[in-house]
C-alpha cells in the first residue's frame, strides 16, 4: 500500500494566561507596546531575596474562564494550562463538541510541573510532619496533571502528555502535536505549556547567579540574568483542509521543527549544537535561511544565553540576521510556557504585520558584533512570512520551529 502523503498543518487558535494580559488579543497588544508584565511577587514571601520581583498573572481567576473543572482538585499550573486551552479553543471557533467527539489530544510542556502545589505540601510536611500533608494536595501533584487538566475541561479522549523539558518544552509540545496531525494520528491537537511561579525556581535561579538585579533586560551590555514568570500557553493545530473547509482564521502554519540535545553541559548552552538545530530546522521545513523574516530568541537576559544565542544565529545564518527579539522582557522568564508564547507572539505577528520587541534595552551589547537588530523598546511595522522560535533549556535541550503565512 502506497504510503498516504502528510498533510500541511495549521494554527487556528489561540490561548494566552500571561503576566502581560489574558487573551490572545490582549496579550499582543501588550507585547506589541512593550509592556513590562513584572512587579513585585505576591504568590510567596520573598523578603528574603535581594530580587523579589516575577512575572505574575495577577488577574487570573479560573472560574470566570473554565467551564467544566472543579478547581478544588487541580493545582495552579493546570488551572493556567486548561484556561489557555479554552481560550483556545474559543479563539478558534471551532465547535466543541466537534473537538470533543474527535481524534484529539493534548501536548503541554513545563519545567517544575505543579509546583506550587509541591511548595504547599513541603511546607505542611515540614511544618507539622508527614502525617498533616493534605491528600487533596497529593492528588494535584504530578506532573502529568497539567495535560490532564487540558483534555479534562475540553473534552478531549486522545492523548494527554506533559512534557517537562523546561524552557524548550512548549516547542517540544508544538513538534509532536504537529506531527500528529500531520500523520493523521489526530486530527486536533493543543499544544502549549503551563508553570506557575514559586519560591523553589525562583531560590534556585538566584542561588546561579541567574537572576536579574530590577529588570530582564535580553540583549542589553548591563544585562544581569532573568525575572522568574508564569503562565499558560495554548495554541489550536488542525489540518489546513478542514480549516479552509469551515472558513477558520488561519494565523500560520506549521512548516517544520527539530529537537536536538547536546548534552554538554547542564546549564551553559551550547552554540555549535544550537546553530545545528536551526539548520536542521530550516531543512526540515524546507526553508532557507533568507527566507526568515524574525527570530523569535530564547533570549533569557543572562549574559552566557543571549551571547551564545547570537553566536549560534551568526553561525547558521552567516552575515545576514533577521531580527531578533525578547519577549522575556516583559514576561519575565515563564519557563516551560516560555517559547508557547513565543509561538503565540509569532502568530499575532504575522497576522498583524509587527515585530515583537525587546523590552527595557539601554545599548545593545557591542561584544555581539554589528547588524544585531533586537527591536528595541517597542514593536514595528513588518511584512512576514516566515518566523522562527527558539527554545533551549538546561541540559541542552533546543528545540527551533518554523511558522508560516499561509501561501
Amino acid at each position: 500500500m502506497a504510503e498516504q502523503p502528510h498533510r500541511r498543518v495549521v494554527i487556528t487558535g489561540l490561548g494566552a494566561v500571561s503576566p502581560v494580559g489574558i487573551g490572545a488579543d490582549v496579550f499582543a497588544s501588550a507585547v506589541r507596546e512593550g509592556r513590562n508584565g513584572t512587579s513585585e511577587i505576591r504568590s510567596f514571601d520573598a523578603s528574603a531575596f535581594p530580587s523579589r520581583r516575577a512575572g505574575e498573572v495577577h488577574d487570573f481567576e479560573p472560574s470566570e474562564l473554565l467551564h467544566n473543572l472543579d478547581l478544588r482538585h487541580w493545582g495552579r499550573s493546570g488551572l493556567l494550562a486548561a484556561a489557555a486551552a479554552r481560550l483556545a479553543l474559543q479563539d478558534s471557533d471551532l465547535d466543541p463538541e466537534l473537538l470533543s467527539r474527535s481524534r484529539a489530544g493534548s501536548i503541554m510542556g513545563t519545567t517544575s510541573g505543579e509546583s506550587a502545589v509541591l511548595q504547599e505540601l513541603a511546607g505542611q510536611w515540614i511544618g507539622e510532619g508527614l502525617k498533616s500533608i493534605e491528600p487533596r494536595l497529593v492528588r494535584q501533584a504530578p506532573a502529568s496533571q497539567i495535560a490532564n487538566a487540558v483534555n479534562s475541561e475540553l473534552g478531549l479522549t486522545g492523548d494527554a502528555q506533559t512534557i517537562p523539558t523546561a524552557c524548550s518544552a512548549s516547542n517540544y509540545a508544538l513538534g509532536y502535536a504537529y506531527d500528529m496531525v500531520r500523520s493523521g494520528e489526530a486530527e486536533f491537537m493543543v499544544a502549549g505549556g503551563a508553570d506557575a511561579v514559586n519560591r523553589l525556581t525562583h531560590a534556585g535561579f538566584y542561588a546561579l547567579g541567574a537572576m536579574a538585579e530590577d529588570l530582564p533586560r535580553p540583549f542589553d551590555a548591563n544585562r544581569t540574568g532573568i525575572l522568574t514568570g508564569e503562565g499558560g500557553a495554548a495554541l489550536l493545530l488542525e489540518p489546513l483542509e478542514h480549516a479552509r473547509a469551515r472558513g477558520a482564521r488561519i494565523y500560520a502554519e506549521v512548516l517544520g521543527y527539530a529537537a536536538n540535545c547536546d548534552a554538554e553541559h547542564m546549564v551553559h548552552p551550547d552554540a555549535a549544537s544550537i546553530a545545528e538545530c536551526i539548520r536542521t530546522a530550516h531543512r526540515n521545513a524546507g526553508v532557507t535561511p533568507d527566507q526568515i523574516d524574525y527570530i523569535c530568541a530564547h533570549g533569557t537576559g543572562t549574559p552566557t544565553n543571549d551571547a551564545t544565542e547570537v553566536q549560534a544565529v551568526r553561525a547558521a545564518f552567516g552575515e545576514r540576521i533577521p531580527p531578533i527579539s525578547s519577549i522575556k522582557s516583559m514576561l519575565g522568564h515563564t519557563m516551560g510556557a516560555a517559547s508557547g508564547f513565543g509561538a503565540i507572539a509569532c502568530c499575532k505577528a504575522l497576522e498583524q504585520g509587527f515585530l515583537p520587541p525587546t523590552a527595557n534595552v539601554v545599548q545593545v551589547d557591542p561584544a555581539f558584533g554589528p547588524g544585531v537588530d533586537c527591536v528595541p523598546g517597542r514593536g514595528r511595522d513588518a511584512e512576514l512570512n516566515i518566523l522562527q522560535n527558539h527554545g533551549f533549556a538546561f541540559g541542552g535541550n533546543n528545540v527551533i520551529t518554523i511558522l508560516g503565512r499561509l501561501g
